[in-house]
């Protein structure tokens, strides 16, 4: 699939979709290039080309399904950030195990949606993820968080985690956290808690920090993992 020109002047968010089944890329390349923000670049069917099509076109944001025939979407994900770490990735399936939530963000994914998303939250996911925001399908983020076991003391990180260097979060920062899990941007996180977008993003920074993580997605993952929140 040839690269479109550009719609006039305003920053297009270029995006890759690697779906085996025919109806589903058509049905997501017409709902995304509806937007005037947005542009599918290219398609695949496979794992292997879809790689290829990444390297050549370099998206901003790539539709990766992960029940792939081959090779399967979490390993191409793992190759593509190995050549692409700048590619944000959105994790579509429609299957909603904790486990390969976990999985698709340890790989490297920002994103984790079923197929079913609407197809304006999806483009709006899309721009979220573009600029960095991690988001998970509040289903299945609720299906992830009860699948590992719970933290007593919550207030205070585990010994673990003190011991890697890390500083314990305040109540503030754990109710912060519960939301960034949900994939909440900073100012829907503001909203939340009715305080201002600097604050907000001033109390994620520090999450960030204090968790020993470079991002939201590895914060996500954390929090998950070790039963935080």
């Amino acid at each position: 699939m040839e690269d479109k020109n550009s719609k006039g002047n305003q920053k297009v968010i270029k995006i890759v979709i690697v779906e085996d089944f025919k109806l589903t890329r058509v049905g997501l390349r017409c709902a995304l290039n509806a937007n005037d923000d947005m542009e599918v670049v290219a398609e695949s069917e496979n794992a292997m080309d879809g790689v290829k099509y990444v390297e050549r076109y370099r998206p901003d944001v790539v539709l990766m399904d992960l029940g792939l025939p081959g090779m399967n979407g979490i390993e191409a994900m793992i190759k593509i950030k190995e050549f692409a770490p700048e590619t944000k990735i959105i994790a579509l399936t429609s299957h909603d195990r904790a486990e390969e939530v976990v999985a698709a963000l340890s790989s490297g994914a920002s994103a984790y949606c079923l197929k079913d998303i609407d197809p304006q939250k999806l483009a709006d996911v899309v721009r979220d993820v573009s600029i960095g925001v991690c988001w998970i399908d509040p289903v299945v983020a609720q299906l992830a968080l009860n699948s590992f076991p719970k933290v007593e003391n919550v207030g205070f990180l585990p010994n673990k985690s003190q011991s890697e260097g890390c500083v314990p979060l305040t109540e503030r920062e754990f109710e912060v956290l519960k939301h960034l899990v949900s994939g909440k941007s900073n100012t829907e996180i503001a909203k939340e808690l009715i305080v201002s977008v600097h604050t907000a993003k001033a109390h994620v920074c520090s999450i960030l920090q204090k968790m020993c993580v470079n991002d939201r997605v590895q914060a996500a993952v954390k929090a998950v993992k070790e039963g935080m929140v």
